[in-house]
């Protein structure tokens, strides 16, 4: 199905969510429907349109008193720009990978010390071996960000949903930027 845009309180892009979860944020309380999509859910007793937009019933601070960075595939994508740490080239999530350093068989552990961006044709040659066993370099050393990542959210205007356009800032890029933690994890 579709995906749907969530605003702030104040109406600023924070994220993303599959319609699956704006639908348990919308029954939850915790957001109201801006706009809605032309796609429908049906269960035996409602039929509910799909939201395109949501906006938090409260607002959300973008700048959080705690400056940790929670450890996440999406954060290490986003500290190593999406460039994997071995050949230097930039790739579509899809097409990336995380990878040990020091693998776990070696006694490496999970932590943003010791993984990094990789392609998957990057990662394989590397395989379960430390970089240097493998004969192939890091780029730079991993090591634990110290600010909150924020995301740039691709979408040009063929993909962007019409009824988001008016909600995200696009430069002449067409992109918008929106906070890539999740202001819906309640363990913070």
């Amino acid at each position: 199905m579709s995906h749907a845009l969530v605003l702030n309180a104040s109406f600023e892009p924070l994220h993303i969510v599959s319609w699956q979860r704006a639908l348990q944020l919308l029954f939850q309380g915790k957001v109201e429907v801006v706009e809605e999509s032309e796609q429908e859910v049906r269960t035996v007793r409602i039929t509910i349109r799909v939201p395109a937009v949501l906006r938090l019933l409260h607002y959300v601070p973008l700048t959080k008193k705690k400056q940790i960075v929670r450890f996440s595939r999406a954060n290490v994508f986003s500290r190593d720009h999406h460039i994997c740490q071995y050949c230097g080239k930039k790739f579509s999530k899809t097409n990336l990978t995380l990878d040990h350093v020091i693998p776990i068989v070696q006694g490496g552990m999970k932590s943003w010390e010791n993984i990094v961006t990789a392609c998957k044709p990057c990662n394989q040659r590397k395989g379960g071996r430390t970089p240097a066993q493998a004969s192939i370099h890091l780029i730079k050393k991993p090591k634990r960000p110290l600010w909150l990542p924020s995301t740039t959210l691709q979408m040009g205007l063929a993909i962007t949903p019409e009824r988001w356009k008016i909600y995200l800032k696009l430069d002449r890029d067409h992109v918008g930027t929106a906070d890539s933690s999740d202001p819906f994890d309640e363990s913070k």
